[in-house]
């Protein structure tokens, strides 16, 4: 079982933590597409490279990988995960995974969450927190039509972490994603805003203290039937058009594409853009003061 009692120790310091190795698996959520920065590896940030910058405030010693990449079923991020992952010896993992395969025709929430189980077992027994994402309220989004195997896969990702000590990042119950400025414009992935309401999510949800502070989005102007309409045939050309292509000829949006963080490195560092990662592990040149 992961040791996960510093997380709710109350006499720790302000924003300080056990964790020195964190590493990130996952699809395009946790790539961070939506979340655009030109400066960070790939192109994108996200709310891991958020976390990941917030828990190497306190810690001078930490480093953060990103194995994610977009596109990528259960099957194939425990193929091509799992044992980098494990390689890496981390003491703190977030996985999300199974979104892809719910999209799917059949993609069944109680296989996916049996498969699931196996892996959260593998990396607890190797002593590292895991964190679980189960899946946002889909009802009043274009992925509607999901909602109700979502919710089965929810409930059954609540009975893996249980097993095996891990900690849910509960997406179903952060209302604020409802907000459609928490939505990139694809309506599939989230937004920056998105990816850092998320990230405070996932650090609330470890009992670190943080600065991510709460924003109030304001609300979108009204916009007439033909305005909405008009920006729905828009978004639909340009990303769900592609999408379902993509489905029928069996090609993923993560064909040809790489994890953007293969190996821990410190989140900061002298003339390394914020949450970026590069620079000699461990060195002292790697952390900023």
């Amino acid at each position: 079982m992961s040791d996960t009692s510093a997380i709710e120790t109350p006499s720790m310091t302000a924003g300080s933590h056990p964790w020195s190795r964190y590493v990130a698996m996952g699809d395009s959520f946790t790539e961070g597409i939506g979340d655009p920065e030109p400066s960070s590896p790939g192109g994108f940030r996200g709310w891991a490279d958020r976390v990941a910058e917030e828990l190497g405030r306190t810690q001078p010693d930490f480093a953060y990988a990103n194995l994610a990449v977009r596109g990528r079923l259960l099957q194939q991020i425990v193929d091509q995960q799992l044992a980098p992952c494990l390689a890496l010896k981390p003491d703190l993992v977030t996985l999300s995974a199974g979104g892809n395969d719910l999209l799917r025709r059949g993609g069944d929430p109680d296989v996916l969450a049996a498969k699931l189980d196996s892996v959260v077992q593998i990396l607890t027994m190797g002593g590292a927190t895991v964190v679980l994402f189960n899946g946002p309220d889909t009802g009043t989004s274009v992925l509607g039509r999901i909602r109700s195997k979502v919710a089965i896969y929810n409930e059954n990702l609540r009975t893996v972490a249980a097993r095996h000590d891990a900690v849910i990042a509960d997406m179903w119950s952060l209302r604020q994603l409802s907000d459609p400025q928490m939505w990139d414009e694809d309506r599939l992935h989230f937004s920056p805003l998105g990816h850092h309401t998320i990230a405070a999510m996932v650090l609330d949800s470890l009992n670190v203290e943080h600065t991510l502070q709460p924003l109030q989005p304001k609300p979108f102007p009204p916009r007439s039937w033909r305005e909405a309409r008009s920006g729905d045939l828009v978004w639909a050309r340009q990303y769900f058009v592609p999408w379902v292509l993509r489905r029928l000829r069996n090609q993923s949006s993560g064909d040809g594409i790489t994890a953007k963080r293969p190996t821990p490195g410190p989140v900061f560092g002298p003339g390394v853009p914020l949450g970026s990662g590069e620079g000699p592990l461990g060195s002292a040149a790697g952390i900023r003061n």
